[in-house]
């Protein structure tokens, strides 16, 4: 089991109960597969400091992990995906 971090951006456009149900959905896929959530951070709404996909700003969330070394990449993939969802950053944490 490897510890991660997790910085994610989800869309101005996405309102409050659509931000919950994603934060939720990534939550459950750490759990769901044999890892645990150490922490999670909703940062909030932030300015980008250049336009992404014609927005200025995002509601940034900051989740840490602890799962198998499969895990991140299933969840890029899901990411990739899924609607309102913009930019993420995986960071592997040493042991």
């Amino acid at each position: 089991m490897n510890k991660y971090e997790l910085l994610y951006i989800i869309s101005s456009d996405a309102d409050e109960k659509t931000r919950e149900k994603i934060i939720e959905t990534f939550s459950d896929m750490v759990t769901k597969n044999g890892g645990t959530v150490d922490s999670l951070e909703k940062i909030g709404m932030k300015k980008y400091a250049y336009k992404i996909k014609n927005k200025t700003e995002g509601f940034y969330v900051l989740m840490k992990f602890t799962s198998s070394a499969t895990l991140p990449r299933e969840m890029e993939k899901k990411m990739r995906i899924t609607e309102h969802f913009l930019r993420n950053m995986f960071i592997r944490l040493d042991k």
